[in-house]
């Protein structure tokens, strides 16, 4: 980010699984995102993304910390696109997180795996060692039951069929490993969405999707158990981020690959209903400082492949004190 853009996280936003069902069929002919622009535009970000984002940065370490709670080690980790380089970074650092001796980066775009490869060469000296592929995440060339760990920063949400990924990703999983996934949320560019609608109603006199959807909060903990994750569990955080104009904010998105990228061919804003979105968002949400705010919610998703060693819930029926009695034992208490 450039100029005046600053970072500020909101306070992680506690999160209980719904039975709300997040419907897809991986059989599907539905193709919501146009694969192939994205792997265009992610080529292009590979060359103009900062090398220290703050956002991709913090939201990296916060997937990551994750890792800290685990007693166990990781010797073989799968990075699927989005955010590789901090991923990357933190990874191999010594001494590496989770005990990770060989790391897979992976990535639909060419020029986002050699950019990754570039800036971490190989060295007699680097403890991790590291392996490039090219590869699409909705076809994911794993062996089964190979890696460790399979860390997805801010990729997954680009995805046709996230469940089927996800399944995909359980299926490359050892027995009792861990599947780590941060995606962006439906709440993420809220301020652009509404921004858009005024521009295109003034403009156009309508609306169409010019943002691409996100999956809800809701859906999260239904999609871990419905790739067969065990143990799931789900966290959101809100980053706001400060730019200078609505200008900036459209450049911090190319630059992260991070654009449109519906599959339909009219989804592109024209010239002057863009240039009106943009006037529109820095009157609506100009701060006192001059800046303008950017919402990014983030979902973080955690789950397990499935290993005899693991807790498992007691049979329905099976406790031996009731809700009441300890009602009644701390009302005595006090």
């Amino acid at each position: 980010m450039r100029g005046a853009a600053s970072l500020w996280r909101k306070q992680p936003l506690p999160f209980a699984c719904h039975s709300r069902t997040f419907v897809s069929d991986s059989t599907s002919k539905l193709r919501i995102f146009d694969r192939q622009r994205k792997r265009a535009q992610r080529d292009r970000a590979a060359w103009s993304t900062p090398l220290h984002d703050p956002l991709l940065h913090s939201v990296a370490q916060n997937l990551l910390d994750r890792l800290q709670d685990c007693k166990k080690t990781f010797p073989t980790a799968l990075c699927l696109g989005g955010a590789l380089q901090p991923i990357t970074r933190s990874l191999s650092a010594p001494p590496a997180n989770g005990g990770v001796e060989k790391l897979i980066v992976m990535d639909a775009s060419y020029d986002m795996v050699q950019a990754c490869r570039n800036a971490y060469p190989a060295s007699p000296n680097n403890a991790v060692q590291k392996e490039f592929l090219v590869a699409d995440e909705e076809f994911l060339p794993i062996k089964e039951s190979s890696v460790d760990l399979v860390v997805s920063c801010l990729g997954l949400h680009w995805t046709n069929d996230l469940p089927g990924a996800m399944i995909q990703s359980r299926l490359a999983l050892k027995p009792d490993g861990l599947f780590l996934a941060a995606i962006l949320g439906g709440e993420t560019l809220k301020e652009l969405r509404i921004a858009c609608t005024l521009a295109q109603m003034e403009r156009e006199g309508g609306i169409s999707p010019r943002v691409s959807p996100l999956a809800q909060v809701r859906d999260a903990g239904n999609l871990l158990t419905r790739a067969g994750f065990t143990l799931p569990g789900v966290d959101v955080d809100e980053y706001i981020v400060k730019y200078e104009s609505a200008l900036e904010l459209i450049e911090h998105l190319r630059a992260m690959g991070e654009t449109n990228a519906l599959s339909q061919m009219n989804n592109i804003l024209k010239r002057d209903t863009a240039l009106a979105t943009a006037a529109i968002y820095d009157s609506m949400f100009s701060s006192e400082d001059g800046t303008v705010p950017a919402t990014f919610q983030v979902i973080y998703m955690t789950g397990w492949r499935e290993h005899p060693s693991q807790q498992k819930a007691k049979r329905r029926g099976s406790a031996t004190i009731s809700f009441k009695d300890i009602q009644k034992q701390f009302g005595s208490q006090s």
